[in-house]
């Protein structure tokens, strides 16, 4: 009896303890969530409506695509149906100030092994090298029409 109610009495006073802890990790998380930047709300609103594929070491590049600059994030490369995000290993130095002159290793593509430097485009002084990661494609999601599936 005395062995039961001290097996009941550790059960009651350990279960608030686990009652306490089970979400902390989630709070933690949330927490330690820093509040997004400018930059990366202006990536989420570009990626609004996409979903992001397998990254790919080289993308096709041609004359009449678009490449923008996202301060402190990204470079964002193509338009229409698929875009393809490069954050670089160091996006906090992405400067979109700064012009982004590459140095292809291949015709017709864009490959994370290719060189990138940085330059002031108004006083032409250089400001850095850039070493990219593999290119994230995201594509359009189609959407049913209303009362549609």
């Amino acid at each position: 009896m005395i062995g039961g109610l001290a097996a009941t009495l550790a059960l009651g006073l350990a279960s608030p303890v686990a009652a306490q802890t089970e979400g902390a990790p989630e709070v933690e998380a949330e927490a330690d969530a820093a509040p997004m930047t400018k930059g990366e709300k202006r990536l989420a609103k570009l990626l609004e409506g996409r979903v992001a594929g397998e990254p790919v070491s080289c993308i096709r590049t041609q004359r009449t695509a678009q490449m923008q600059t996202i301060d402190r994030t990204a470079y964002v490369y193509g338009r229409g149906h698929t875009i393809y995000v490069q954050r670089t290993d160091a996006p906090e130095q992405i400067d979109d100030s700064d012009t982004l002159v590459i140095n292809r290793f291949t015709s017709g593509e864009l490959c994370r092994v290719d060189n990138a430097t940085t330059f002031d485009p108004f006083s032409g002084i250089f400001t850095g090298v850039v070493f990219f990661d593999d290119f994230v494609p995201y594509t359009r999601v189609k959407t049913d029409a209303p009362g549609e599936g």
